[in-house]
């Protein structure tokens, strides 16, 4: 097992090494000011309160993204963060262009907090709001990889943060669903009282 984690190691950091390497002058202002933009889901919050406005599905749909964001946020940062404790890359070492950095959180790497709540919020929106699902998915891949890319973290951060996204996506709408029914029983109640 310890063999199969070194070589996934090391791909993690060839791949890294990798994005690094390849000079992007155009895309760098672009993924510097999106991985700024994601900083504390404000994306996310920022769209969610957009559809919270609207009433019937987009109001499902940003309360259960909201929910997902949530748990994300928290599974990443006061649990996986404090479990795993990966070092960030070296960016200087990796010659990461100055042109992408951000910078550098004080956090452990794994998992990305950035990509678990794009993702989270991504999944569980598309889930209740069909016509949103591609766009946002869109949207969260870019954030996973302005995170490699900006030389914060390692692709197998983004790979992770993704896993968790999706479970808190899955927990949130189950939740979701839950509460919307026991608010709609309480409602058909009081209409009968």
């Amino acid at each position: 097992m310890a063999a199969v984690l070194g070589d996934l190691r090391a791909v993690d950091g060839a791949l890294y090494a990798a994005v690094a390497a390849t000079p992007t002058p155009t895309l760098d202002r672009a993924l510097r000011r999106l991985s700024h933009a994601a900083d504390h889901s404000k994306i996310s919050l920022t769209v969610a309160a957009g559809l919270a406005l609207g009433p019937g599905r987009p109001r499902r749909a940003a309360l259960a993204g909201s929910g997902a964001v949530a748990l994300a946020s928290t599974a990443a940062n006061l649990f996986g963060k404090r479990m795993v404790r990966r070092r960030r890359p070296d960016r200087e070492k990796a010659q990461v262009s100055v042109d992408r950095h951000v910078p550098m959180p004080e956090s452990a790497s794994f998992p990305s907090g950035h990509t678990a709540s794009a993702t989270a919020f991504a999944t569980a929106v598309g889930v209740v709001l069909p016509p949103a699902a591609v766009p946002l998915a869109a949207l969260a891949v870019a954030v996973g990889y302005s995170r490699v890319h900006t030389g914060v973290h390692y692709p197998g951060d983004v790979a992770g943060g993704a896993v968790l996204g999706f479970a808190a996506a899955a927990t949130s709408l189950a939740a979701t669903r839950v509460l919307l029914r026991r608010l709609d029983g309480t409602a058909v109640r009081r209409g009968h009282g």
